[in-house]
């Protein structure tokens, strides 16, 4: 959710200023002075915001965890954290700090990180926390009972669920592994979770707290995923592999200043997780968008919406959602132009943003309005319809129809006609005699010749120019072009479920990516997606026995492919460990 905070305004009352002849002038500066420091003071005296953050919400009673205090410029005073021991123990406290100079500004975080556990179960409040004339705000989160359902004999085991476990198709689903461990291990490596017909994203980095079940204390290391299934029914994701290298007994008897620790390998799995994926209601109509949250807004390069004829006026729109994918954010602009204005949209901005409760997606789009006449013109409301996947029902993120007022410049405004000025006697021309006119003519000839060397040689450098710049620039702009139109051919074509025309157009795309003539040739250069979507389509094409096939599932892995290249995440080869001593 997005919070728009309204800055306010200091404002001063009016005094008079004496009028002493004597003493006005000294009256007048001490007034102005004290007016200024009365403001500087004002900006100094402002408080510094301090957030707090909790790593993980629910906990477990016998778990710990970190509780984060961040203040983005130094607080007033030092903090008093002893509001906290009403309801929790707290075990370790670290402070750190850390400046930085971004494009000539200065800015300061100070973050406090405590280690504590919970001393009673339930909805608990993490108080108000002051630094001096600073604090913070109350936060509640919630204390569960302890896990006693694994054997206190188990060294090692893992522990996995999937929230919700029965989601709509393409909506988040929060997958989430606990490692447990009593034994001290070396090494540790872990498979990524996999289903068919499901995007999977891993979610920021590993958690580490400790935890105690039926009396035995573990370490715990936590990671989170987000899963979006593609296909209503029912979707498995099968067990995780653990391997992991353990400190073995032998190793203390033998713990010599030369000796090295003796380890074992052991391999553990997790229980499989299955998800019965709902399909879209009947109600969702058209855009199909299911996401916990979904906020939309504009903003203007002029707010009183006026612009001069012939001038841009810049809209830009936003698009929030989150438990969503940029793939699936829909266009915000329809791109259509109305009577007497033009409109030019920039290439869309796209990003996404994980925390370990999912993923928000974000669409911004530029347009620049230019009218060809005064007058006022409407722009349409926009609306983004989109499924509430808490309260499962139907909402619409609205942006108001805007109107447009287009003033003619000052340019075309013609001037008044003004009186001609008195003209002057002019001054009779003086006879010139044969030996200067013949002197003005040769200079007049040497003027001609020099002058026309000069514009030959300009002619020359700028058709030199002119021929070497289209061999640079042309193929960029007619390669840009081509992609452009191949995105609305296959738009159009699964739009119309017509796999001969999708066929084609990706046909063209791959040969001007990849340089691959065939459907089968173009899938391995592909994510694993879009990749089986072209298997699909290739298998559909050719089989004996032809079965549905849905277009609208091909463009969107399309779409998204092509907005994840234009995101250019890093792509991590190998998983990090997940424990080295």
């Amino acid at each position: 959710m997005v919070n728009i905070t309204e800055l306010a305004l200091p404002f001063m009352t009016r005094q008079a200023l004496p009028v002493n002849k004597k003493t006005g002038v000294t009256s007048a500066l001490r007034f102005i002075a004290a007016v200024i420091l009365t403001l500087l003071c004002g900006s100094l005296a402002q408080a510094a915001e301090i957030d707090v953050s909790v790593d993980r919400n629910p906990v477990s009673i016998n778990d710990s965890f970190q509780l984060t205090f961040t203040a983005s410029e130094t607080p007033d005073d030092d903090p008093d954290f002893s509001p906290l021991e009403h309801d929790f123990d707290i075990i370790n406290q670290q402070q750190s700090s850390q400046s930085s100079w971004i494009n000539g500004s200065f800015s300061k975080t100070v973050q406090w990180t405590l280690t504590v556990m919970a001393k009673h179960t339930g909805r608990l409040l993490v108080p108000v926390i002051r630094f001096g004339s600073d604090s913070t705000r109350p936060l509640t989160l919630t204390v569960t009972e302890a896990d006693t359902a694994h054997n206190s004999n188990d060294e090692l085991f893992l522990e996995v669920e999937a929230t919700p476990e029965q989601p709509y198709v393409q909506a988040q689903v929060i997958y989430t592994l606990r490692f447990y461990r009593r034994v001290q291990i070396t090494q540790a490596s872990l498979n990524d979770p996999e289903a068919d017909n499901a995007v999977v994203e891993k979610l920021t980095e590993d958690s580490n707290y400790n935890t105690r079940i039926n009396g035995v204390a573990y370490a715990v290391t936590e990671r989170k995923y987000a899963i979006f299934p593609q296909q209503s029914g029912q979707l498995t994701i099968p067990p995780l592999v653990l391997t992991a290298q353990v400190v073995s007994d032998a190793s203390s008897r033998f713990n010599g200043f030369f000796s090295s620790q003796v380890t074992k390998t052991k391999r553990i799995t997790s229980r499989p997780v299955s998800l019965n994926v709902l399909p879209a209601p009947i109600s969702a109509k058209g855009i199909w968008l299911p996401a916990e949250q979904v906020h939309v807004e504009q903003q203007w390069s002029n707010d009183n919406l006026q612009v001069k004829v012939g001038e841009p006026l810049t809209r830009t729109l936003t698009l929030l959602a989150k438990g969503s994918t940029v793939g699936q954010l829909p266009e915000l602009w329809s791109g259509k132009d109305i009577d007497q204005v033009k409109s030019y949209p920039d290439q869309p901005t796209l990003k996404e943003k994980k925390s370990s409760e999912g993923v928000i997606a974000f669409r911004e789009e530029k347009i620049a309005f230019i009218p060809s006449r005064p007058g006022t013109y409407q722009l349409p409301a926009i609306d983004i319809p989109w499924f509430n996947t808490k309260t499962q029902k139907m909402e619409t993120a609205r942006i108001p129809s805007v109107t447009l007022t287009a003033i003619a410049s000052t340019a075309a405004v013609a001037s008044p006609p003004q009186a001609a000025p008195p003209q002057a006697a002019l001054p009779q021309p003086v006879a010139l005699s044969p030996q200067s006119a013949s002197a003005n003519d040769l200079w007049m000839w040497l003027a001609i010749f020099f002058g026309s060397g000069w514009l030959l040689t300009l002619l020359f450098l700028l058709y030199r120019h002119l021929r070497k710049t289209p061999e640079k620039e042309a193929p960029v702009d007619r390669k840009q072009i081509l992609l452009k139109d191949i995105n609305k051919a296959l738009k159009e074509a699964c739009r119309k479920n017509d796999p001969q025309a999708a066929k084609q157009a990706l046909l063209q795309w791959g040969k001007i990516q990849f340089s691959a003539n065939s459907l089968g040739a173009i899938a391995p250069f592909c994510e694993a997606r879009l990749r089986d979507e072209i298997l699909r389509l290739n298998q559909y094409l050719y089989a004996a026995e032809n079965s549905a096939w849905d277009g609208k599932r091909l463009f969107q892995t399309f779409a998204e492919h092509n907005a994840r290249k234009q995101i250019k995440q890093p792509v991590e080869d190998e998983l990090e460990p997940l424990f080295r001593v």
